[in-house]
């Protein structure tokens, strides 16, 4: 009678510590080189045991992408931003919000509705004109809207959600 107890409690023990791991915790894999970009929040896929998922470079590039040539009201001239599609990002981290927070490294912050990344061609811009974009110019990342697709996203409202020096994003 005390062992069938005892089985039972075990295997209570541990159903209740299985509901309690992160959801899905460990499907992505883990950096293997500097993290530019972390995803915290409402997600279902993690690389870490705090429920966080870190990307590497090689990481970002390895989603379906987009290279885009625009105008933009922080460059001169027409530019060529290549990077993960926003909806990409959202899919790899299993995103289950309404909104992100996305924080740069100046400490600037905005909100972005997770349906501008769903409906939108938003590319999280790794490379300007070919090139890695250090933070001096704006990397490294930079959040662009398809301005080149979709003139009409070419306003105010999206410039502010054009977030650049890009180092994390919370999903709420």
């Amino acid at each position: 009678m005390f062992q069938s107890a005892l089985t039972w409690f075990a295997a209570g023990a541990t159903a209740l510590a299985l509901t309690l791991t992160p959801a899905r915790a460990g499907t992505l894999p883990a950096p293997s080189d500097d993290v530019i970009l972390t995803v915290t929040g409402k997600i279902g896929n993690t690389n870490t045991p705090d429920g966080a998922a870190r990307f590497d470079l090689k990481m970002l590039e390895a989603m379906a992408s987009r290279e885009g040539t625009m105008e933009t009201p922080w460059t001169k001239g027409k530019v060529t931003f290549k990077g993960p599609l926003g909806r990409a990002l959202l899919e790899a981290v299993g995103a289950q919000g309404k909104t992100l927070k996305v924080l740069a490294l100046d400490d600037y912050a905005v909100d972005v509705p997770v349906e501008d990344l769903i409906n939108h061609d938003v590319i999280v811009a790794t490379e300007m004109n070919g090139k890695p974009m250090s933070v001096r110019e704006k990397g490294p990342l930079f959040m662009i809207y398809p301005f080149d697709k979709e003139p009409g996203l070419y306003n105010e409202k999206y410039f502010s959600r054009s977030a650049w020096q890009i180092k994390t994003i919370i999903v709420n």
